[in-house]
This record gives C-alpha cells, structure tokens and sequence, in this order.
C-alpha cells in the first residue's frame, strides 16, 4: 500500500513542471509535485519569454499573464544585441532583436495577443509554482525521487525525505519527468536519446553592479563582448547578459572542455567582470559562479507506457534562442489537456501517444536551432579577423583594419554588417517560436495537404487553421464593444467550436455530440449581431473555411479539424472526428 496517491505525479519543480500542475489543478485534476531542493530556482537562468509562452500563461488567467508582465522587463527594453570590445569600450556593431524593429514588431503584434518579454525563471517559476498550489497542487520540497515501476494500472514511485533520510512510495496513474537534463526518470524509463552531451563548457558569474552609465542609452539583454586574448581564456567572446536593468548581471564565458572546469571563487570573478566591462576598478557583488556544459541531445520519444518526459528531461540544448523554459512550458500544454481527459473519462490512453508525436520534432528543431546558433558567430569572428591563434597582436590589427580607408576595409565593414544582421536566426526568429504544427492522430486533416510557407519559416510565422498548426490570433469584438483574442475564446481545458452565421448547425451539433461523449464543447458563433462580431475582417482572413464552416480547436489552442462549409450531417461528422481525436 502507497503512503500518498494521487492522479499524476510529477517530477521537478522547473518551468515544465509547474506548468504542468498549474494546468491540471486549472482543469480539476489530482497532482503531486516533488522537488529535491528546499525551494525553487535560485539563478535567473532561463529568461527570454516569448508570444507562445505567453499565451500558455494567459489561457491560465488574465491575473497570471499579468503577474508575469509585472515582474518582466518590457520588450522595448530589451532592445538592440549590442557587439563590442567591452561594455566601456568600443561598440562593433549591434541588431534589432526580439521583435523590436518595426518589421518584426508588427508581425509580433498581427500574431498574438501576447508580448515578447525578459522573466527570470526566479520570478517564473514561483509564479507557476503559486498558481499550481493554490489550484489544489499538493508540492513536496525536499523530496528526492529514488525509483518508479509501473504496471498496467499505474506508476509506483520511490521517494526519500531528505529532512528525515525516510523514504516513501506515492502511487499514481500517470508520472511526468520534469527532473532536468540529468532526468532520472528518463534514465530509468529507458527512453532513447540522438546527440550528446557535454560538447563545450561555459561558466556563469551572477552578480550585481550599476552598469547603467554603459548601457542605458543602448538597453540590451545581451552585450556580447569581443576580446581575444583576455586574460581568463576562453574562445575571445564573452556574454554580459542583463538581468535586472542595470544593476544585475551575468557574465557568461566559456571554457576548454578537454579541461577540467575552473573554480570561479571572487577574485577571478572580479577579473573576468572588469575586463568584459572594460572598468578596472569595478566591484562587483557576487552572488553565485557556476560551471555548465552546452547539450545537443534529444529524446526521439518522450513516453513509455504511463511515463513522460518534457522540458530539460526531453531535449538539452545551449540557451541560444531563448528557447528553453519556452518549450518546456509549451510541452506541459501539450500533455495536461490530455492527462486530464483520460483521467476524467473522457478519452481513451491513446490520446497520450499524441504527446511524444507531436512534441518529438519541435525538440529536434529547437536542439537543433539552438545549437546551430552558436555556429552563427563564426561569420563575426571572420569579419573581425579573430582567427582562433595565439597572435592576440595580429588578431587586434585585423580588427583595426576596419576603419581603414580601403577596399580590403570597406568589405570587412561589410561582412561585420551582414554576419550581425544574420544573427536574427537566434536573436528574432519569430518563426521558430510560433510555427509549430502538429501531425498526429489528435489533428485530423482529411487529406489536406499542409501549406507551404510563404516566407522563411524559421524566421516568419505564418497563421493557417490547417488541423494541427495554432489557432491564428484575430481580435474580434463582443457586444459591450471589448475586444477579445480568438485564442481567449477557446482553451482553458476545453474543445471549441468556432462558426458564422449560416453555421449554427455546427453549435447545435456540438451540444448534442458533446452530451453523447460526456464532453463539454464550447461554441462561438462570429458575425453581424451575433456575441462576437469580427468587425475588423481580420478572423474572415485568416480563417479559410466559409461563414457557414467551422474551425474545432483543441484545448492546447490547436486546430483538430475544420469543415469548409456545413457539412450534409454536422452531427455525424463531428461524432467521428472527436472520437477519432480522442482514442474513441
């Protein structure tokens, strides 16, 4: 007999893990959620914050998105990526990053309700954390996990009270890996890997200092520092990341990993942050060092049985992108809707095999994107002459060739302009955040082909409600003349049907099939005098099915399917493709 039991236990109090046991106490779902430490992340590590994240904590509540953007620093803040020798120094060029020129301004804003911001996981996390628990989450801190076996009918963890040294069993239906990119879980699970880990070495500093007086007039996340030959070693570029504007801060350098991790006691923080200042006298307070590898591995399948994985368990990659507490939480929405109708009832178990599906590829690409965004400073170093020798000399007259009246320099000036500006690839790639499109049993497309990009997908998003890509976002009106996203009229646990006038044999259906299923489907009928009015045509141009069609969106804000125009028995058809989408 188990000393506790719950529905789902989870594993790891990371973005991934309170996401998850925010959304299932949001959808009336039993959970547990452990962690080894007494408390939650104490670095700011993860903290780049985009639309698509954002969105998940907005279908939580309009008090969490708020909360987040509260603590956040704003998107114009976090500005233009400036390059330089150091923050004192000289300025080698800089770009327009997170959606902050006026061209990826405007398709940030066409694209969601939501804005681009800067959150700490320290403010993340007890944000996610707070809103699990005061859902109904139960949380045990200090709480090791050992072990787990599973049977037919359930997961068996072993768990260790590392205050009393006890250990203790928790039986629970379905166990969510949320436990980092060392993931026991995973580990025990059997789960397979592509890539490897360990492939360089990186140190983070974490301190505090008033640097406003170097970076004020420029605001920045990132100052990337160009300086071969600092004293500390390293690869001649270092990362002077903003946490809090202006007086907290982490320097990020790397290190050989063919060598053993160097101890980062004050004094060699103290050096490393004067020289990539470029202030000699400076002091700092130090708050933490730390010692890290860069990861390119990731699960080629993140379930086995009632077992899960996501988040840093599922794909381990450099923070190139800002992708990772991102997908981490876009991979608790994925799954808790799921859980929670096959908890419920309400769909069979094999509506689970859809989560490692469909989340599969988007850890690929995001590995894979952030890893090659490291690559993508090569061109830079080029440019600037930094040739990876010794000759710290030679190395410094190619960067002063520069500014030399000549051909040979006016080309170098060209190939610097052009190797920053091709770093929108890790700096603004709006389209790798918001482009995910799911192909799996839980998006049922009747044959549809699915349609081509129109522009580089990596870089643009492009809105379609082809089943299995995200609900376009279009504002439309109600009755008292308020605005609302059409993301906000859909999720929150639900399937929703969207329609115009002419469709309402879609609504009726809805109700009778979801009486049938024992489901709730929501309805929205968009038009002239109906409670939502699509006053700016901007839902009729993104839609692409008719006034009479429809558009069935899952709860994760996924189209499942759509109908052109009103079938000849809506009923009929809306039975067959919610059973399809739910294993029944």
């Amino acid at each position: 007999m188990a000393d506790i039991t719950t529905d789902v236990l989870i594993i790891g109090t990371g973005p991934a893990g309170t996401a998850t046991a925010a959304l299932l106490s949001s959808y009336g779902v039993d959970n547990l959620i452990v962690n080894r430490y007494r408390w939650l992340a104490n670095t700011p590590r993860a903290h780049i914050t985009n639309q698509r994240c954002m969105e998940v904590l907005r279908d939580l509540g309009r008090d969490v998105e708020d909360e987040a953007y509260m603590f956040a620093t704003g998107q114009d803040l976090m500005g233009e990526n400036v390059f330089c020798v150091s923050l004192a120094g000289e300025e080698l060029g800089r770009m327009k990053s997170w959606g902050t020129h006026p061209m990826s301004r405007a398709e940030h804003q066409l694209s969601s309700p939501c804005h681009m911001n800067d959150l700490p996981q320290t403010f993340m996390e007890p944000l996610l954390f707070k809103t699990a628990c005061t859902r109904g989450t139960q949380a045990r801190m200090s709480t090791e996990f050992l072990s787990f076996a599973q049977d037919d009918d359930g997961v068996t963890a072993t768990c260790r009270d590392r205050l009393t040294g006890k250990d203790f069993t928790i039986r629970a239906r379905y166990l969510v890996g949320a436990d980092g990119a060392n993931s026991l879980v995973a580990q025990q699970a059997g789960l397979p890997f592509e890539g490897r880990m360990g492939v360089g070495g990186s140190m983070n500093i974490l301190f505090r200092a008033d640097l406003s007086r170097h970076v004020a007039h420029r605001p920045s996340v990132l100052y990337w520092v160009m300086q071969p030959g600092a004293d500390v070693g390293g690869i001649g570029m270092g990362l002077v990341r903003m946490v809090r504007p202006w007086n907290e801060w982490l320097i990020v350098w790397g290190y050989d990993i063919g060598q053993p991790a160097p101890v980062v006691d004050a004094a060699m923080a103290t050096n490393v942050a004067r020289q990539l200042v470029g202030d000699p006298e400076l002091e700092i307070e130090l708050l933490s060092a730390n010692t890290w590898t860069v990861n390119n591995m990731f699960a080629t399948n993140m379930q086995e049985g009632r077992v899960f994985i996501m988040g840093d368990a599922a794909h381990r990659h450099p923070p190139s992108n800002g992708l990772g507490s991102n997908t981490s939480i876009q991979d608790a929405f994925n799954l808790a809707w799921k859980l929670a109708m096959v908890v419920k009832g309400e769909a069979s178990p094999t509506l689970l095999d859809s989560y490692s599906e469909e989340r599969v590829p988007v850890a690929r690409q995001i590995v894979t994107r952030a890893n090659k965004s490291i690559g993508e400073f090569g061109p830079i170093f080029e440019a600037l002459g930094m040739d990876g020798g010794v000759d710290h000399d030679k190395i410094q007259r190619n960067m002063d060739q520069r500014c030399d009246a000549t051909p040979a320099a006016e080309r170098q000036r060209e190939a610097l302009r052009k190797a920053i500006a091709f770093k929108k690839y890790e700096f603004d790639c709006h389209g790798v955040e918001m482009n995910q499109r799911y192909a799996s049993g839980a998006a049922v497309t009747v044959g549809e082909p699915e349609p081509a990009y129109p522009q580089d997908a990596e870089l643009h998003y492009a809105p379609t409600t082809w089943p299995g890509a995200r609900l376009p976002h279009a504002w439309v009106y109600d009755r008292a003349g308020a605005r609302h996203s059409t993301l906000d009229l859909t999720g929150r646990g639900r399937f929703t049907l969207l329609t115009g006038i002419g469709g309402e044999a879609w609504v009726a259906a809805a109700e009778a099939v979801g009486d049938a299923l024992g489901i709730n489907v929501r309805t929205h009928v968009i038009g002239p005098r109906r409670d939502y009015e699509d006053h700016g045509g901007e839902w009729a141009e993104l839609r692409e099915v008719t006034d009479a069609g429809c558009v069935l969106v899952r709860p994760d804000h996924h189209v499942a399917w759509r109908s052109a125009g009103l079938g000849a028995d809506p009923a009929a058809e809306l039975t067959r493709v919610l059973r399809a989408v739910l294993g029944r």
